[in-house]
């Protein structure tokens, strides 16, 4: 059976828990190669390139690197490029949170969330913007959020990095169209991760009671949509915002 991302090269960013690792194995699992980045946990980063390595035949690499960073963005692609040669995919998948109040969120609460959410974004799509217009076609995919469309009480910081993403990713679609660089944005909605897993049992149901599936979403939902807008199945889908939500967004 042909894999949906056989002979491809993908760049994830964030790729050692959550969402992240996710899409790094369901990628691998249909024949990518992936390059993957991480922040601080080497181990993780070990951990997830051998048990690609045990499961599937492709390459894989990680590569510690902050995105937020201009000038390691583009030392990242520059090493990518060597080590793997043309890309097809990049995932911008990295991101924080610092929620807080607007009365309490300080200055430096704002500024992280802005600098690792958003212009880690700008950073590593216009460090691969000549990879795809050498090759004359990729996918850009970033990962935004249902409160980027929504806003929410006490993110105020992320929800606005959040729809500063798909502003960016509307326009890149439009920019990069006519070379055949499609761009788009998911916005996914209460996932259940290692980070909500310290919400506990109690806020977990609560917020499950809200959502019309009655159930967060699981990475693996995340991951799929990534799957879908990685392949050529959806090469007529561009400068779209797609949520996996379970039905929070209507």
């Amino acid at each position: 059976m042909t894999k949906l991302l056989e002979g491809k090269t993908a760049i994830i960013t964030g790729g050692t828990r959550g969402i992240g690792k996710a899409i790094v194995l369901k990628f691998a699992e249909n024949g990518a190669n992936v390059a993957f980045t991480y922040s601080s946990s080497a181990q993780a980063a070990i951990d997830l390139e051998n048990e690609i390595k045990q499961k599937f035949n492709v390459k894989i690499k990680g590569y510690k690197s902050d995105a937020s960073v201009f000038a390691e963005a583009n030392e990242l692609v520059e090493n990518i490029t060597k080590d793997f040669g043309e890309f097809h995919v990049l995932v911008n998948n990295a991101g924080i949170t610092r929620d807080n109040l607007l009365m309490r969120m300080s200055e430096d609460q704002w500024d992280e969330i802005m600098q690792v959410n958003l212009k880690s974004v700008f950073n590593m799509t216009k460090a691969s913007v000549r990879n795809f217009l050498k090759i004359k076609g990729g996918s850009i995919i970033n990962m935004s959020s249902v409160v980027g469309v929504n806003g929410n009480t006490g993110q105020s910081n992320y929800s606005a990095s959040k729809a500063g993403i798909i502003g960016f990713s509307k326009s890149i679609a439009k920019e990069l169209g006519s070379r055949n660089v499609r761009c788009n944005a998911i916005a996914p909605g209460f996932i259940q991760t290692e980070m909500t897993e310290k919400l506990g049992e109690e806020v977990i149901k609560s917020w499950a009671e809200q959502i019309p599936l009655k159930r967060g979403g699981t990475t693996v939902d995340v991951a799929n949509l990534t799957l879908f807008l990685a392949s050529d199945l959806s090469s007529y889908i561009t400068g779209q915002v797609l949520s996996v939500c379970g039905g929070m967004l209507m």
